[in-house]
This record gives C-alpha cells, structure tokens and sequence, in this order.
C-alpha cells in the first residue's frame, strides 16, 4: 500500500512545489499580454486609445499575437521535452524558466510592435518547454496513487497565475499608473522577470533535494518524433494529440478575448455613468478583474474536481464530461444576450469545464509513454496542439475586427467555438484509455 499524502517524500513535495513555481509563472509571463493588449497595441501603432480603429487593432492583433505565440509554444514543447529527456527534468525545468522570464521582460522595451512579436516569440519557447518537463517531472517523481492530486495541484498554479498577471496589471495599470495608459503596459511586462527571482531562490534552496538528472540520450529529436507514431505508440500519441488540441484551443480562444470583452464592458459603463479619463481606466480594469477573478475561480475548482472524477469515471468518461459541459457552458454564457455584470460571472462555469480540464491532462498526458520518450511524448503532443489550436484565436480575433461592433462580433464567434469541445466529447470513447504507467505501483524516474 502506498503512504497517505501526507508521509509523501521530501524529494516529492520539493520536486512538486518548484514544477507548482515554474507552472504558475509560465502562465503569469504569457498572460501578461492578454490583459495590457487594449493599451499596448494601439500605441504600438499609434492609434488613439478607446477609438474604433484601437478596439478592432486590439482585436486583430490579439488574435494573431496569440496564434503565433501558440505556435512558438508548440516548437519549444518539442525542442525542450528533447532536451529534458537528454540533461534531465530537472535542468531543463529550470532552463525553460529562465528563457520565458527573460524573454517577457524584454517586451517592456519594444519601440514597436514587430520588436514585441520578437521578443514574445522568444518567451513561447521557454513557456512551450516548461510544461513539458515540470509535468513529467512531477509524473515520475510522485507515486501512482497520488499522481491524479498532484497532476491536479500542479494545475492549481495556471488559475493562480493568471490571478497574479490579473493583480499586478490592476495595480499598475488600473491604480498607479492610471493616468498613462500609453505606458503602464511597458511596466507591467517587466513584472516578467518576477519568475527569475523566485524561482532561482527556489532553486538553491532545494538543491540538496534534487537529485542528479537521470537522463535518457535515445538518438536524435527527429528519432524521437518518428518514434511517438511507430505502432506501439501511435495510438497514444494521436490519443494525446486530440485531447490537448481541444482543450487548448478552446481555452485560449477564451482567455485570449475574455480581458478585452471586460475592458470593452467596462468601458462603455464607465461612460454611462459620466467618467473618463483615470476613472474610467479604472473602471475598465475593474471589470477585467472581476471577469478573471470568476473564470479563474472556476478553473480551480474544475481542476480539483479532476481527482475524484478521474477515479471514479476513468479518463474517456472524465474528458466527455469535462467536454460536454464546456460545450454547453459556451452556449449558455456567450450565446445569450445575458445583461453584462451576469455574463462577467457566468464565466465562472466556462472556467469549471474549459479550464478545469488542464487539471486532467497533467497526468494523462506523461502516463502514455514510456520513460525514454515521456518528456517529448507529452511535450510533442502538448505543445502541437497549441500550434494546431493556433487557428483557433487567429479566427476569433479576425472576425471580430470585421465587424461593426468587434465586441458582438467577439461574442459570437465564442459561442461558435462550443462545436469543438461537443465534437470531442462525440469522439472520447475512441481514445486510449491509459497508457504504460497507468496504475503501475510507482514511475521511474527520469
């Protein structure tokens, strides 16, 4: 029998506290963006702030900013899951790190918007990487019995970065700096080097803990990759293919509008009750606070609930569930004309389901493959589903510019995105259930 929780090893909590780290803040470094993109892009290309021609930028730019971040994703996964089954998880967790904090601090110093694209795609390959070897890291490291609560608590740290990149944007920009809104975003991206502290403490402190990387030098990456589609694993991968693709897909094309809808909101209610200026900046942050506040709220919980779904109903039932209620939740919250402080708190049922999902492929993914391939097979698979879920966003975000009122336009295009998770949730059953590691009594490590 395996010890309780609570008697897991000092090894374990460490490995899973710095994974918990580097997961959070690869969230709160790519996030950024998302919240200051109503006042980056229009002064990027100098436009007037709160104008028509600035709202459909916005709109456009973020679709696009988003898509080819996805795809900067997906090439890092790769390139770092290779990596991390060659130094070992553990240097390359920190490795990626270092490269996506780096790479979103840079974009405080953009003169221009193709200067922010640069440095942004910088950042994906470090963010891509860091999700591939915390992940499996955390996979090899914790019991079998345990792995469904901590593949769920290491999901716990992507809603709590989102809080962080929430907060800190409406600290700076909706409070200290509320008054230069052409600035306050510069400041906020540097908030991206926060990673490099934290987790470098994190690092030295738990040195002694760590121990020396057991690394897995299988021939070339393109080896690699051929071999997550011979036979034996083939199923596996395109099991593990679908499952992101759809839930990442859906979630970013979410997340990625879900901060410009609030601003768009807020705005327009700044102006109903007579302000402008800082006040209505305030406003308009205010409103983006709250809209993550209960999406994220959902997230949390919907990725706690992974736990005792995954025991109960095993992974095709868990992912139809997660899937079916994502459809619907879609449907219901953007597809109804809901008065607009409502469809800020609905969001928290897109979280349950959209978000919450994640909590079920941090160890659903890594249990599919064997050791020598478990860092590139959830890498690979993770991260190409974010460069396959990149039309996603790029689709919502150009829809929206075209339209009239990029916010209706927005809207609507959300409500048209419950196709992909219902289709999913059609095609669960022919998924792999499990994989090599699956109830095994313990993983080796890697």
């Amino acid at each position: 029998m395996e010890p309780p929780v609570s008697q897991l090893t000092r090894r374990a909590w460490c490995v899973l506290l710095v994974a918990w780290l580097g997961w959070g803040f690869d969230v709160f470094d790519a996030l950024l963006f998302n919240f200051v993109a109503p006042n980056c892009i229009p002064t990027l290309l100098h436009l007037p702030l709160g104008s028509q021609a600035a709202r459909a930028a916005t709109a456009q730019w973020t679709g696009i900013l988003t898509a080819l971040l996805l795809v900067g994703w997906a090439l890092g996964g790769t390139l770092f899951g290779y990596v991390a089954d060659r130094i070992g998880r553990e240097r390359a967790l920190i490795l990626t790190i270092l490269v996506y904090a780096l790479g979103t601090a840079s974009c405080a110093l953009a003169p221009s918007l193709p200067v922010l694209i640069l440095c942004r795609a910088a950042a994906s390959l470090g963010i891509g990487g860091e999700w591939a070897a915390g992940a499996t890291l955390v996979a090899e490291t914790v019991p079998s019995r345990h792995r469904l609560l901590a593949g769920a608590l290491l999901q716990t740290a992507s809603p709590l970065g989102l809080f962080l990149a929430m907060g800190m944007t409406w600290l700076i920009a909706g409070h200290l700096m509320a008054d230069s809104p052409a600035t306050s975003w510069r400041y906020v991206f540097a908030c991206g080097l926060i990673p490099v502290v934290v987790v470098l403490i994190a690092r030295i402190g738990l040195s002694k803990q760590l121990a020396a990387p057991q690394t897995h030098p299988h021939g070339s990456l393109v080896a690699g990759l051929l071999d997550l589609f011979s036979p034996s694993l083939r199923r596996a991968t395109l099991s593990a293919l679908a499952m992101s693709v759809v839930a990442i897909m859906t979630w970013w094309c979410c997340n990625a509008f879900l901060p410009t809808i609030a601003n768009t909101l807020g705005s327009r209610a700044a102006v109903l009750q007579g302000l402008s200026g800082g006040a209505a900046v305030k406003v308009a942050e205010s409103w983006k606070a709250t809209t993550t506040l209960w999406f994220n709220c959902g997230g949390i919980v919907g990725a706690l609930l992974a736990v005792p779904l995954g025991h109960w109903l095993g992974r095709r039932a868990l992912f139809a569930v997660y899937y079916g209620t994502g459809a619907f939740a879609l449907l219901v919250v953007f597809g109804v004309a809901w008065p607009p402080e409502i469809t800020l708190r609905l969001t928290f049922f897109v979280g349950v389901s959209i978000y919450g999902v994640f909590g079920a492929l941090t160890y659903y993914l890594p249990e599919l493959f064997p050791s020598h391939r478990r860092a590139l097979g959830a890498g690979f698979c993770y991260n190409t589903g974010r460069l396959l879920a990149a039309a996603g966003p790029f689709l919502v975000g150009a829809y929206s510019a075209q339209q009239s009122d990029p916010l209706r336009g927005a809207l609507t295009a959300l409500t048209a995105v419950a196709i992909v998770p219902l289709l999913a949730a059609i095609g669960t059953p022919w998924i792999s259930e499990s994989g090599s590691l699956h109830n095994t009594r313990e993983l080796p490590l890697g």
